[in-house]
């Protein structure tokens, strides 16, 4: 007994001197670092890509942000950025984004389908065309027809980091065989209407409103 007393008398005082082990602390979050060959393919990075935006790169707070799913819908949403990430099945795909003004880009793409957050608010039987609203108020619209016939992304990673603020974040639409102007980055807004007529930013300046690739995006 007296040498278990000796013992925790001097023992603090050991540690005092010697150093006791400390705990590493949180793990330190490091930059994320695009990848950039993926199942054998070749990939660009969101440096290959142009900035020409109509008001410049959007900083949307994470914290603030909504996404706002309405117009002809059973069921209108708004989903915080963490909660589109939680309640939607997450793809993946390499998707090449071309550009009117003549460069392309092939990138990893991860985000949700489209026709996931549209059947979770329940499309009216009217509704014929969905039109995407951004942070700087671009918008442009496809046929409904296009998402539910199709698994297009929303898209919330590029290459496997998250989106940057040039590049769309918090989503950017991953419009596959549509020109690089259908490509709607921060989005803050879908919109289900029956106006087939609807035309988006550049739309309205002459671009076809279906933007296929195969065909001219000028109209006049």
């Amino acid at each position: 007994m007296r040498i278990k007393n000796i013992l925790l008398t001097v023992l603090p005082a050991l540690l005092l001197v010697c150093g006791a082990p400390r705990p590493a602390g949180q793990p330190k979050t490091l930059a994320p670092v695009e990848v950039r060959e993926y199942q054998g393919e070749k990939l660009g990075s969101s440096a290959d890509f142009h900035e020409n935006s109509i008001k410049g790169p959007q900083r949307v707070d994470r914290a603030k942000y909504r996404l706002t799913v309405d117009g002809l819908v059973g069921t209108p949403r708004v989903y915080r950025y963490d909660e589109v990430l939680s309640r939607f099945q997450h793809y993946q795909k390499v998707v090449h984004i071309f550009c009117v003004e003549g460069w392309d880009v092939n990138v990893l793409w991860d985000g949700v389908l489209v026709k996931d957050l549209l059947k979770s608010s329940g499309v009216k039987p009217e509704a014929r065309v969905v039109i995407f609203h951004a942070q700087d108020g671009y918008t442009s619209s496809l046929p409904l027809d296009y998402f539910l016939d199709n698994d297009i992304m929303m898209a919330y990673n590029l290459n496997g980091a998250p989106l940057r603020p040039e590049r769309g974040f918090p989503f950017e639409l991953v419009a596959e065989n549509k020109w690089g102007y259908k490509w709607v980055k921060w989005i803050t807004r879908i919109e289900l209407s029956c106006d087939t007529t609807y035309r988006g930013y550049w739309e309205r300046r002459g671009y076809s409103n279906q933007g296929n690739l195969k065909e001219r995006f000028l109209e006049r």
